[in-house]
Formats: structure tokens, sequence, C-alpha cells
């Protein structure tokens, strides 16, 4: 692929995460955003429709992952890299939604900063920043 039609479509891609990100207020039911805005180490957590909340995490994690594969076959085009990063990304959701609906139900009595990150962890496309200095040491490393 040209240097230049992969830099257009990474910087496209990039933008569609700032998109995502611009209107998840509109978007995406979190109740956990006013929340963790405030002073949620004084006050009571508000009524939470779990179900609701898990789709739509479940949602935003998915067109987060569509677009972080993307980023990686425009970046490295690689099957395996990409086989790779959709099995890591399922592996993670999967884990990490258990983890924080059994806080969640809990009602984060064991502290907030665990369900705090692993939150964040699901609604940002945080492992698209660990994956990509990871393949491209990689591809250096294989020269």
């Amino acid at each position: 692929m040209n240097k230049y039609i992969k830099i257009i479509l990474t910087l496209i891609l990039v933008f569609l995460l700032f998109v995502i990100r611009a209107f998840s207020a509109k978007l995406f039911y979190d109740p956990l955003i006013e929340y963790f805005k405030n002073d949620y180490l004084y006050t009571k957590m508000p009524e939470i429709d779990i179900w609701h909340l898990m789709v739509d995490m479940l949602f935003r994690y998915i067109l987060n992952s569509i677009i972080t594969l993307g980023i990686i076959w425009v970046l490295f085009e690689r099957k395996d890299y990409l086989k790779f990063t959709g099995f890591f990304l399922m592996t993670a959701f999967m884990v990490l939604i258990v983890i924080f609906v059994l806080l969640l139900r809990n009602q984060f009595e064991n502290g907030y900063l665990l369900p705090f990150y692993i939150r964040r962890f699901i609604i940002h496309p945080l492992f698209l920043l660990l994956l990509l200095p990871a393949f491209y040491f990689q591809k250096l490393s294989n020269r």
C-alpha cells in the first residue's frame, strides 16, 4: 500500500476514534461518567441499569475494536497481527466485563480505582496504544 494512502487511512481511522469519543454521551448509556466526574468518594452510586450499560459498553468496545483492527491492518498489513489482536481484544473484553459486573454488583465496596480503570479499558481504545508499539518492535526485530 502506498505510504500516503496509509497515512490518510490511519488519520481517518484515528478521527473515527475521536468521533466515537466526542459523541459518546449522546450515543451510549453510561451513568458512571457523572459519578466519576463528581464527588464519587462521598456520594452513593447512581441507579444503574446493568444490562443497558453492558450492552452499550459492548457496542462501544466493538466499534473501537473494529477501528483498532483497521489501524493495525493499514499500518502493518499482516493477517497474523490481525488474528492476534482480534483474539486479544475478545479475551480482554470477556475478562474485563466479568470483573466489572462483579464490582458493579458490589457497588464498588472494595474501592473505586479498579472499576474506574477497568471501565476505561473497556470504553476507550487503550489496547491500541499497547499493541502498536509491540507490533512495531516485532517488525523491527524481524528485519
